[in-house]
């Protein structure tokens, strides 16, 4: 049964088969050289997590390789976990895979549900201005500027969630 499979699963112990969708947690500490982490299916790679309690993990997909694959040798399929030659396990940013997020983004909650609070200090905002250009400011005008920066974080929500990311940065609004 040794030669029939790649690794094993490190949770589970089944085997990951040659060529078979396998994950990787994302964390460096789970997929470094000496632990080196493999999960055959997601529900493995989420029993990991307690364990491992990471802030904010990531399991990336691989694919194991072929057989008859020069990586893929009888030293692999002997090695026990941490051991194996895979240059993704080491660095899965290096490969060019995507991450996958754990959890599906939340459904954003409907319009009626977001208070359409202001969203900018007025008595700042009414100073800068005069500082700036001994004009006064409007009360109009600080809804409108609120809406504004409320479609600005959208957008921003929107690429930090396609990058995978659960924290929404200051390169998400450029």
């Amino acid at each position: 049964m040794e030669g029939e499979y790649w690794q094993k699963c490190s949770t589970c112990k089944r085997g990951i088969a040659f060529g078979a969708d396998y994950y990787v947690c994302s964390v460096s500490s789970c997929n470094g050289k000496r632990t080196g982490f493999q999960f055959c299916s997601m529900p493995c790679w989420e029993r990991h997590l307690p364990i491992a309690r990471h802030r904010d993990a990531a399991a990336v997909r691989e694919v194991a390789p072929r057989k008859g694959s020069g990586s893929a040798d009888s030293s692999i399929q002997r090695s026990s976990v941490g051991e194996s030659s895979s240059p993704s396990l080491a660095n899965p940013s290096s490969s060019g895979v995507r991450r996958m997020a754990v959890t599906p983004p939340s459904n954003p909650r409907p319009s009626k549900e977001i208070p359409q609070d202001i969203l900018v200090v007025a008595s700042k905002l009414k100073d800068y201005i005069r500082l700036r250009s001994e004009m006064n400011t409007s009360a109009t005008v600080l809804p409108v500027l609120s809406d504004i920066l409320r479609r600005l974080c959208d957008d921003a929500i929107e690429r930090a969630r396609e990058d995978g990311r659960k924290t929404v940065m200051d390169r998400d609004f450029e």
